[in-house]
């Protein structure tokens, strides 16, 4: 009896019409009896952090070396987190686009480079690629990816004066700080620094000056029990009324919900 054809296989053929799909390997695939027995391999791999997401962002599954990097255990404080419980909402947010970009796409993100965990849990320059998990019947349910350090694709991309940028916008993050002060400290011209920034996080100079003032602002809400209008001010924004507009933007919730719900 002849092997069916399952959609799933009927995709790789359709992304790779050069490779011929034999009777062997669609019997292979066919006798697997752990669709999960895949993710075994992640644990062999050092540097490399494995994850999956469903379409609405709650993470499914990781290796241990991605727990590791959260500070978690297992799991079970994993599954159906959503990427703000690990990263700062900013972090979280680009993230959440890029998933979103691959889902809505049906194509793959490869190699981008985006920040995460180091050894001392700052966030650095670390390259992730993508992939759209399908269902049965062929539509996009989520994302799965690796994220890993890669030292030569990150000398091609040549990202110092990135690196700089971000340092001294965390740095300055509790004052106004312009695009042309932000340039100079990178060493480079406006224009230089924003095709830099493009490229390497797909934001603009005003953009990461921006996000870098709300994350220091929501670290406040998260550990503090400082006034809102307070911390509003303490991040150089004019009153209340623009932080919760700003931070709503790139959240999602407002300063209130926010502390809420990192409170408890």
């Amino acid at each position: 009896m002849k092997p069916v054809l399952s959609l799933r296989h009927a995709n790789f053929l359709h992304h790779y019409p050069a490779m011929p799909l034999l009777r062997l390997q669609a019997d292979f695939f066919a006798r697997i009896a752990d669709p999960q027995g895949v993710r075994a391999i992640f644990e062999h791999m050092p540097g490399v952090f494995f994850f999956m997401k469903d379409d609405q962002g709650r993470h499914i599954a990781a290796n241990s070396a991605t727990f590791e990097r959260f500070g978690i255990k297992s799991e079970r404080e994993l599954v159906g987190a959503m990427d703000e419980k690990f990263f700062p909402p900013d972090v979280a947010k680009a993230y959440r686009d890029d998933d979103q970009k691959v889902i809505r796409s049906g194509k793959p993100l490869i190699n981008r480079l985006e920040v995460w965990y180091d050894e001392q849990r700052n966030l650095s320059w670390f390259l992730c690629t993508k992939l759209p998990v399908h269902d049965k019947r062929g539509k996009v349910i989520g994302v799965m990816g690796i994220t890993r350090r890669d030292e030569d694709r990150m000398r091609q991309h040549d990202v110092r004066e990135v690196t700089v940028a971000v340092q001294y916008a965390r740095e300055h993050c509790h004052e106004v700080v312009t695009t042309a002060e932000l340039a100079r400290a990178a060493g480079v011209s406006e224009r230089h620094l924003h095709r830099k920034l493009r490229i390497a996080l797909d934001i603009s100079p005003y953009e990461l000056l921006l996000r870098s003032r709300i994350q220091s602002a929501a670290e406040a809400l998260a550990k503090t029990t400082l006034p809102i209008i307070q911390i509003a001010l303490d991040h150089a924004f004019c009153d209340q009324s623009a932080f919760t507009q700003q931070f709503r933007k790139r959240t999602g919730m407002t300063p209130k919900e926010f502390r809420r719900r990192h409170q408890g």
